[in-house]
């Protein structure tokens, strides 16, 4: 038998699509065609139980070996195999995919589904790293002869008589001059466990050397000696496939070091997903430490189709919040193109997104109601990411209102609606607003924080990286007439003013003098000195940052989209609490003495705060050791 033709094509110049186009990363053509061999050994496996093979199923196995100095790289397997027709059809039809015959000849078997064909353009990726690709093949059809198939890269094939005697399929590929670094076994072990390593049918590469027991030695001590053993690639049957109820915490821990086995943290908990219907989907989420780092912990889920891995890309299948958990998806209704790295637009992957976000949310709810003190335990490595996904995805944010946690400076935990029933009777102010008092940073702030306890007031911690837009979306999603105001934002009776009325002691007169003496005193542009009807017992002075601008600028740091306001130099407003004895004592003393005081009085704000530094602040101990 021999026979030469052309490959029947709908596109000219095909292969130089493939090799240049097609495939982003050349690296895929080991998964193409070691996937390939995986089917056929699964084909001929689900022909044997649907009573179509008779045969020996033997023990399937898909073995990768290279040649260095043959240049040549073989992937075998033991399955299906084809015939001479078959590999015309299936190989030189390159717009026709093996699996649609297969599926209507089986479409009666219920899980006719889980068995689809790769051969196609898949296979054509083998050119990418080959300027020659022969197939072997011996059908496990009755009668059938081997057939050998052949082809330059060209549109040219020859098909010959084949030399397999057993059932099964060879391809060899004779690497060109440019992709010899494939010719390289670290190189072809590194694809193989990136692609290969929850296959559901033994992946071999060669032999590895390992030690078993070998008796002891004089001492008694247990001896060891060097074997070599298969070098089986992958763990054919990964938690992922498997029932929950099959599962233990140890199971699901084991296979988290699996997939990170350079992670040092152990995951907080899991989620393992198990859908049939009105798509396939399974895999196992793990929620990591997220640790404030946004960056960091993202492209940690892995993408697989019939455990073939496809990308860590994920982020049209999951939310982008989501992207921050770790682990597994795995989905043969996830449309990929030919070959098979980007997804493309599909109202399944629409279904998929939403079904992760609803599991992620259910779970979260069941272990806040269950274990609420536990859930409060791992706030401060969940909070950030439930506050993403609040921020960037509506429908989750819907059932995160109520395990979304706020913390005060006490260090106790409220739910939003619980936090609103605490301080909606107590710091509401005379136009009706509720007033949440946060810090930012509690040391530094702890002087206003002091302040507004001492009134009866709660005050909030909010300083991780996403706290500047939860306060936004505390405003607009957390009840009605609510208002965030930083503690240091302003003096506590303007950030939460009541009804009644403090009366200014100081005459017209000397308001204006007061306004002088620390205008001389401070010297600068950037500070703002207006004279305040406080009480008597209140700070002097104290400096502030108005809270719409700085909100503004907060934002503008961590990218929110305010990037004006970023440029904006920071405007500081300089309340004297002009019924405070030491204002009375500034005006009684002379003009050097006065403004000296002022001066004293206002380093001693922007300490609290800690903006005095460098040589304003040695200037301030030098005057503070004289006027002690």
């Amino acid at each position: 038998m021999q026979e030469k033709g052309s490959i029947s094509i709908h596109t000219e110049n095909i292969f130089p699509v493939i090799k240049k186009f097609l495939y982003s990363d050349n690296e895929i053509f080991l998964r193409e065609l070691v996937s390939n061999a995986v089917d056929a050994s699964q084909k001929i496996k689900r022909l044997s139980s649907l009573g179509q093979f008779n045969g020996e199923v033997g023990e399937l196995v898909v073995d990768v070996k290279f040649d260095e100095a043959a240049k040549t790289i073989t992937i075998s397997d033991n399955g299906i195999g084809m015939t001479a027709e078959e590999i015309k059809k299936y190989i030189n039809q390159i717009a026709f995919s093996g699996a649609t015959e297969f599926m209507e000849k089986f479409k009666e078997a219920n899980d006719a589904n889980e068995i689809i064909g790769r051969f196609g353009l898949g296979f054509y990726s083998a050119f990418m790293v080959a300027d020659r690709v022969e197939i072997d093949s011996l059908s496990y059809q009755d009668g059938a002869e081997p057939a050998h198939w052949t082809c330059d890269g060209s549109t040219s094939y020859e098909i010959s008589e084949g030399t397999r005697t057993t059932r099964g399929t060879d391809v060899i590929l004779h690497v060109n001059a440019d992709s010899e670094e494939f010719l390289n076994k670290f190189k072809l072990q590194q694809i193989l466990d990136k692609y290969a390593k929850f296959l559901p049918v033994p992946i071999r590469f060669g032999t590895k050397t390992t030690s078993e027991p070998d008796g002891e030695d004089e001492e008694g001590k247990p001896k060891y000696k060097s074997i070599e053993v298969d070098n089986f690639i992958n763990n054919t049957n990964p938690a992922w496939t498997k029932s929950p109820s099959e599962l233990t915490d140890e199971d699901y821990l084991a296979f988290y070091r699996e997939l990170y086995p350079q992670s040092m943290d152990e995951p907080l908990f899991w989620i393992h997903l198990n859908v049939d219907y009105p798509f396939n989907l399974t895999g196992i989420l793990y929620f990591p430490k997220i640790k404030n780092e946004l960056e960091i912990q993202r492209n940690k889920i892995k993408l697989y189709s019939r455990q073939v891995f496809i990308t860590d890309e994920v982020k049209d299948i999951v939310p982008e919040f989501l992207m921050l958990l770790h682990g597994v998806i795995d989905s043969p209704d996830i449309p990929l193109n030919v070959s098979r790295s980007f997804l493309q637009a599909d109202g399944n992957v629409k279904k998929i997104n939403n079904y992760i976000t609803k599991k992620v949310a259910d779970k979260l709810q069941e272990i806040f109601k269950s274990d609420r003190k536990g859930f409060e335990e791992k706030w401060k490595d969940i909070g950030l990411f439930i506050k993403y996904g609040m921020l960037s995805d509506e429908k989750f944010a819907e059932k995160a209102n109520e395990f979304c946690l706020l913390e005060n400076t006490n260090k106790e935990s409220y739910t939003l609606k619980e936090y609103y029933e605490k301080v909606k009777d107590i710091q509401v102010d005379k136009d009706g607003n509720i007033v949440y008092l946060y810090s930012s940073d509690v040391a530094q702030q702890d002087g206003f924080i002091t302040t507004a306890i001492a009134k009866g007031y709660d005050v909030l911690v909010l300083d991780g990286p996403l706290d500047t837009h939860i306060t936004s979306y505390l405003e607009q999603k957390g009840g009605e007439k609510i208002q965030l105001k930083r503690v240091d934002s302003d003096v506590i009776d303007k950030l939460i003013q009541k009804d009644e009325k403090i009366e200014l002691i100081l005459t017209e007169e000397e308001s204006k003098k007061a306004t002088d003496l620390f205008q001389k005193a401070i010297n600068r542009t950037d500070m703002n000195v207006q004279i305040e009807a406080l009480k008597a017992d209140e700070l002097p002075v104290s400096v502030t940052l108005d809270e719409f601008m700085r909100r503004m600028k907060d934002m503008a740091k961590t990218g929110g989209g305010m990037g004006f306001y970023g440029n904006i130099p920071d405007n500081y407003k300089v309340s004297v609490n002009g019924n405070h004895p030491l204002v009375k004592r500034m005006l009684e003393s002379g003009e050097e003495e006065g403004q000296k005081l002022a001066k004293q009085a206002f380093d001693l704000a922007l300490l609290s705060r800690g903006l005095l530094t460098g040589a304003d602040l040695t200037s301030f101990v030098k005057r503070s050791v004289e006027m002690i």
